[in-house]
């Protein structure tokens, strides 16, 4: 049994409330990140399946309501989003959206050297110098970003029934 007694969540600091300047200065992080994706050639809809994919494996479930929204409004399909947790097992997704899943999931677990070796490996194969930047780039933002919600117990809250 922990010695640390759970806080709960009404009493959790929003640190991104308590500290603004960090976060603004995440937030400025963030936007460079998603220039250089795009001045790489990285469409926005890409870049939501990153932000998607590395807040499945962190667990941050306010991440993956922001982003599958904005997946949505960036013209992805129920189908990819559905599958996407599964990406290595189906077709649906070209080449270059698996290197770039793949980096992303080597970012976000930067202790396991065979997966880095792995998805650098089938990244060199079919993106550029900068487009490797780009998805790396990205993949730091939202693993920072999934950590500022998680930790501030950012809520989900039933979207309005019609």
């Amino acid at each position: 049994m922990s010695d640390v007694a759970a806080v709960p969540t009404d009493r959790r600091v929003f640190i991104d409330k308590q500290s603004p300047q960090a976060y603004k200065a995440f937030l400025a992080a963030a936007e460079a990140a998603r220039e250089v994706a795009a001045a790489a050639g990285l469409d926005r809809r890409l870049i939501e399946l990153v932000n998607l994919r590395v807040s499945q494996i962190n667990g941050c479930a306010y991440c993956l309501h922001v982003h599958t929204r904005a997946a949505i409004r960036e013209g992805e399909t129920a189908q990819r989003l559905g599958v996407l947790a599964a990406w290595r097992d189906t077709e649906v997704f070209s080449d270059r959206e698996r290197a770039a899943l793949g980096l992303a999931e080597a970012t976000t677990a930067p202790a396991d050297a065979a997966l880095q070796e792995a998805a650098y490996g089938v990244a060199r194969e079919v993106l550029s110098d900068e487009e490797i930047s780009a998805a790396v780039w990205v993949s730091i933002a939202i693993n920072a970003f999934n950590r500022v919600s998680i930790l501030s117990k950012h809520p989900v809250r039933p979207a309005p029934t019609r």
